[in-house]
């Protein structure tokens, strides 16, 4: 991978659970008590951490799947529907911003670089969180698990919020938590930061191909602004 010249930066979009929120604890939550409700034991926040990043069908398909074997359709269908139940009800209850988000989202507003949110969430659930923990105006456009027929690690809802945003995808970043951020920015032609305390099913965020780790949102929006003013290294050539 080439160093670029630097390009202007014109639009940011930020991955939500395990980026902007620890949401694992409410997720947890349902999760455990779909399982009880199956006649199955609670797996708890710990291993349920690890099956957080490609949507709700995903993770309730994993938390059947252990100890249990791979559920059939119909033992699927009832898991998730009871899931969502369970969500709905417990959704923000004991989820949390992490530190420095705030900060940074302020940081990159006061940039005048347009935000956009995308999730592999579920609509229902998204949209109602970040209303809940005071996120939502600081975002301009909303993409989640369901917005379209694709999800992360697919490009398709990171070039569907550049083009929301009015941004092309080599002057946008990506900021989130996983591979499945990686390889869709990667895929899109976005410049992608992680930061290291999400959820990454057991990978060490270290092994991704992201331009940089940064410790939260507050550094990634310095590192941003770094960039811009020519006081930092420049990004790399998005591929």
């Amino acid at each position: 991978m080439t160093v670029s010249t630097r390009s202007a930066i014109r639009a940011v979009l930020i991955d939500l659970d395990g980026t902007l929120l620890d949401t694992v604890p409410d997720l947890a939550r349902a999760a455990d008590a779909m399982l009880e409700a199956m006649g199955r034991a609670a797996l708890g926040q710990e291993r349920v951490r690890a099956f957080v990043g490609k949507g709700i069908p995903n993770l309730v398909r994993r938390c059947l799947a252990e100890g249990g074997g791979e559920p059939d359709a119909s033992a699927r269908a009832a898991a998730l529907e009871a899931f969502r139940r369970h969500y709905a009800a417990v959704n923000g209850s004991r989820t949390t911003v992490y530190p420095g988000v705030i900060e940074g989202l302020k940081a990159l507003r006061a940039r005048g670089l347009p935000l956009g949110c995308v999730t592999n969430k579920a609509e229902e659930f998204a949209r109602p969180l970040l209303a809940l923990k005071g996120l939502a105006g600081y975002f301009r456009a909303l993409v989640c698990g369901d917005t379209l027929p694709q999800a992360k690690p697919d490009p398709a809802p990171l070039l569907h919020l550049c083009r929301a945003l009015g941004a092309q995808p080599a002057n946008t970043v990506h900021i989130g938590d996983s591979i499945n951020d990686v390889q869709a920015a990667r895929a899109a032609g976005i410049r992608v930061l992680c930061v290291p305390y999400g959820y990454n099913e057991g990978r060490d965020v270290r092994s991704l191909d992201c331009d940089a780790i940064v410790a939260g949102l507050d550094e990634a929006a310095d590192f941003i602004a770094r960039v811009e003013d020519r006081t930092g290294p420049a990004f790399s050539e998005p591929s």
